[in-house]
């Protein structure tokens, strides 16, 4: 193929013809020839007068032109003119088309679905066998290779998934493959460590093509609360420039509608891969996130739910002594209510008892000693990861308590009495807080002036007294200590929970101080021990865009696969729940990289881009054919005869020529008779409700497979039917699911309906309502149902008898259930006669078929199938749902061979007599 620019040429040949223009410019600029100019005197007595028809004694210039052009554009249209026209690739032999298939491919995975269609289209042209595999779906064995025209059906049903491809059975599946092919990979552009090994196998068999976006991939780790802050880490696989990034945090607002409740962004330099933005937010707000979000990115790896980590915790406050005789502001669990009911549930009451609760935090406000018992319960609790949180008081200054040897429920020794103006170790005045160090968790949180301390418990300096000391005083005397116990820890408050000692509690600092410590308690991921033998049921899982979907009655899974917290196909990324908390299970942990693919030198890469070739042939013929008609009416202007009446109908006759003739691309009315001739088609009527439309696709479709498996019948695939501007009479059967809302039918619409019952077609009606009500107006869909038949030529309808043709026309039933199981079956009533006289019904109706079958099994349901041939639909519990749907399948069968046989299995019952007849 010869190109020219972004032009090629199918016949290039053709275009030496343009060489010849010159020359035919020369032989029309000679005719007609230039007159010979004579003088004549006779030729004044002419003067004046004018001829009906005028000749120019030359061409004009601008005339040639057209002529030129329109002869130019003949010549290049038969040249076969191709815009952006598609090198073929050189290559024999299977294909093999590798789909990573992952989270990071859903951001633009219609672009690489475009790019495997071209794939196939080039492969079809070549008569290529073509296997099609992703590898977090691998077939069980090696690769299946078929006709390109095969897999060009299935790339709709292709899809993306949420977690990464296993290596090991990847790995497997390689060692599986056999003979020689090319491979085609479509990468997701995210480096892993199976990926080199596979590339080597696959190059063992033949040459290996890689096709990759050159778009960014974002990821964000599971967010995590920091010293009062939420922070969320997010991730690129390319570092190559400076980038910012938008993270939303998604919630439901008061109201229950999903919202975006903060905004922040994530400033990448150049060569950094991770950034991690804080997000300071009121805790009623921090209750309400569900999920973090990178905002324009459908991607499953770019969402990060959330669980319990940011969520309200439960808070026991135990306090020495609570009545101070009914002054509740000098009360010390006052300020710690205030404080800590808007962002945990607080718990008071016996500590043993408490305990049994598994608090999050324990608070003991001036308790000075516990019993043995107690303080066993305590450090058992604190080694699963519990705070305690103690404030001092006139009690445990006057206590022994930590004085010889540290007490294991305290931080650190403390010193014999305390210190308080006016004692043996005066002040001259209250002291103030000295700036939190950056490793406290107080880092960060303003000091004000009026927060000052009159009073404190003292601590014994000890070489760990500054590492455990996380606030101080002014003049360095430690304000707050902290020690840590197995998983959990304790902290010491060396004032009041009360403002007898400080006006700590009466200040926002206070609150501030309490929340960092109160609500970072519970490691945001358990440990497999904790979640040994546990199970935990998805409630929302995620899909590969990003979008959250309801699990449904996904099986549990273990707890021990749940701290692993590697999503699968069988425990995807979602939000499950336990007895007494939820855990989100993210794509990326805290610990997964991500980086961007490193191809070798000699693999070819190439991009997502599909350039269509568009054939220029027919605008160049249509482009000459004006030309030439501007040249008719040209030529007659200049000759004079472009005037008078004869003018209008010259220029319609020019129009009507430059006009596309009757040639036009196929309606849809036509593709659909197309569609529904050329094969047997099941249908299904639009009800303008989108997932009911689907689910009825799906249950057609998997009705369809039943058919082909199990009868002659080969159906295509099932055919959504709009009343209102669809063709009924190319269907034998349609199923309608009713729906409460859905619209009412046009007069137009029930003219076709009626015809289309009065020739022979069935309609399945399905309330879908057989779980709640009996057939007839105890729902709304049967309410609706008799609304949109009132108009239909309905015949008189009984429950189906056990004698009807639809009870052995395939399979011998008596029940016909679908999702759900009833026997309210409607069909059109046998008339009296007939069943008396010939045993039969339906022996002379309708061709033996029943125009309607009214129900309420929500049959398409029970049908249901996703692209992959897997049930969409739970049906009962165990053996006897499996075998419900089997029952439901069959019952589609009967009717679908009832539909398309009529009376033929009513006729069997008359073959003995009508072989005695026959002396047989």
């Amino acid at each position: 193929m010869f190109t020219l620019g972004p032009i090629g040429f199918t016949a290039p040949w053709l275009l030496i013809g343009l060489l010849a223009l010159p020359i035919l410019w020369l032989l029309l600029r000679a005719v007609p020839p230039a007159p010979i100019r004579r003088r004549f005197p006779g030729v004044a007595l002419l003067l004046g007068l004018t001829d009906d028809e005028t000749q120019t004694d030359k061409t004009p210039w601008w005339l040639l032109l057209l002529r030129m052009l329109a002869i130019a554009a003949v010549i290049i249209g038969f040249a076969g003119p191709i815009l952006n026209p598609q090198d073929e690739r050189a290559g024999s032999g299977p294909l093999l088309v590798l789909i990573d298939g992952t989270w990071a491919d859903a951001r633009d995975w219609q672009r690489r679905v475009d790019r495997v269609d071209a794939l196939l289209a080039e492969a079809a042209r070549s008569a290529r066998p073509v296997a099609i595999v992703q590898t977090t779906d691998l077939p069980d064995e090696g690769a299946l290779f078929q006709a390109a025209d095969a897999w060009q059906s299935r790339l709709a049903g292709l899809q993306p998934a949420a977690w990464e491809p296993d290596a090991d059975a990847v790995a497997e599946w390689a060692d599986s493959l056999t003979g020689n092919f090319e491979t085609f990979w479509v990468s997701d552009g995210v480096d892993r460590a199976a990926r080199a090994p596979l590339l080597d196998s696959l190059e063992r068999h033949g040459t290996v093509f890689v096709f990759e976006s050159p778009r960014p991939v974002y990821a964000l780790r599971p967010a995590r609360f920091e010293d009062g802050k939420i922070a969320v880490t997010a991730l690129r696989a390319s570092t190559a420039d400076t980038a910012e990034v938008p993270i939303t945090a998604i919630g439901l607002d008061p109201n229950g509608v999903e919202r975006e409740l903060a905004l922040a962004t994530a400033e990448f330099a150049s060569g950094e891969g991770e950034a991690t933005v804080e997000l300071v937010l009121p805790p009623e707000l921090r209750n309400r996130i569900t999920r973090f979000a990178v905002s324009g990115v459908r991607s499953a790896g770019a969402v990060s739910l959330t669980d319990d980590s940011l969520k309200r915790r439960e808070v026991a406050l135990i306090a020495a002594r609570d009545d101070r005789e009914g002054l509740e502001l000098l009360s010390p669990l006052h300020f710690l209510r205030q404080a800590l009911e808007p962002t945990a549930d607080l718990i008071e009451g016996n500590l043993l008892d408490i305990l049994l609760a598994n608090p999050d935090v324990v608070v003991l406000a001036d308790v000075a000693t516990v019993a043995e018992a107690e303080q066993d319960a305590l450090l058992d609790w604190l080694d699963q990861g519990g705070l305690l949180l103690r404030f001092a008081g006139p009690r445990l200054a006057a206590s022994d308590v930590s004085r010889v040897e540290e007490d294991p429920l305290l931080p650190v020794r403390l010193r014999a009495g305390g210190r308080t103006v006016g004692g043996a170790m005066s002040w001259g005045e209250p002291k103030a807080l000295r700036p939190f160090p950056d490793t406290s968790p107080f880092f960060g949180l303003s000091l004000s002036d009026e927060v000052t301390v009159s009073a404190q418990v003292m601590a014994q300096p000890g070489p760990d007294l500054s590492e455990r000391s996380i606030a101080s005083l002014a003049d360095g005397t430690p304000l707050v200590t902290r020690k840590r116990v197995g998983q959990g820890q304790v902290v010491l408050f060396h004032v009041t929970a009360n403002a007898e000692w400080s006006t700590l509690p009466l200040s926002g600092l206070f609150v501030q101080m309490l929340e960092r410590l109160a609500i970072s308690t519970r490691p945001t991921k358990p440990a497999a021990e904790e979640l040994a033998g546990t199970t935990w049921v998805p409630e929302d899982v995620l899909n590969a865009f990003g979008e959250i979907e309801d699990a449904g009655n996904m099986p549990g899974i273990p707890g021990e696969a749940l701290a692993d917290g590697r999503p699968t196909a069988t425990q995807p990324p979602g939000l499950y729940a336990g007895e007494e908390r939820r855990i989100a299970l993210n794509v990326f942990d805290n610990e997964m990289p991500l980086a961007a693919t490193s191809w070798p030198a000699r693999i070819a890469v190439e991009g997502l881009t599909v350039v269509r070739e568009t054939f220029l042939k027919g605008a160049f013929l249509m482009a000459a054919l004006a030309l030439l008609a501007l040249d008719m009416i040209a030529s007659l202007w200049l000759s004079g005869r472009l005037r008078g009446p004869r003018s209008g109908a010259v220029a319609a006759v020019a129009l009507a020529l430059m006009l596309p003739q009757d040639v036009r691309a196929q309606s849809p009315d036509d593709a659909l008779a197309l569609a529904a001739t050329s094969e047997v088609v099941l249908a299904h009527v639009v009800t303008g409700d989108s997932q009911l439309d689907d689910i009825a696709h799906a249950g057609l479709r998997g009705l369809s497979d039943k058919l082909f498996q199990r009868t002659s019948v080969e159906p295509a695939q099932p055919i959504a039917v709009n009343l209102e501007t669809d063709e009924l009479s190319f269907f034998p059967f349609l199923y309608w699911p009713v729906t409460a809302s859905q619209p009412q039918p046009s007069a137009q619409a029930y003219a076709k309906l009626n015809r289309y019952l009065r020739t022979g077609g069935m309609i399945l009606f399905d309330t879908r309502d057989a779980d709640v009500a009996r057939f007839g107006s105890g729902s709304p869909e049967g309410r609706k149902l008799q609304e949109l038949a009132r108009p239909l030529d309905v015949p008189p309808l009984e429950p189906i008898p056990q004698d009807h043709v639809l009870t052995r026309t395939f399979y011998l039933l008596q029940d016909f259930p679908g999702r759900f199981s009833s026997r309210d079956v409607w069909v059109e009533a046998a008339p009296p006669e007939a069943e008396l006289t010939e045993g039969m019904p339906f022996r002379n109706l309708n061709d033996g078929v029943t125009p309607v079958v009214i129900g309420g099994n929500n049959w398409a349901a029970a049908w249901a199938v996703d692209e992959r041939g897997v049930q969409m639909y739970p049906v009962g519990r165990g053996y006897a749902g499996e075998l419900q749907r089997e029952i439901s399948y069959r019952f589609g069968i009967n009717l679908i061979m009832h539909v398309l046989t009529g009376n033929y299995k009513s006729d069997q019952v008359h073959v003995p007599a009508l072989l005695d007849r026959l002396g047989q």
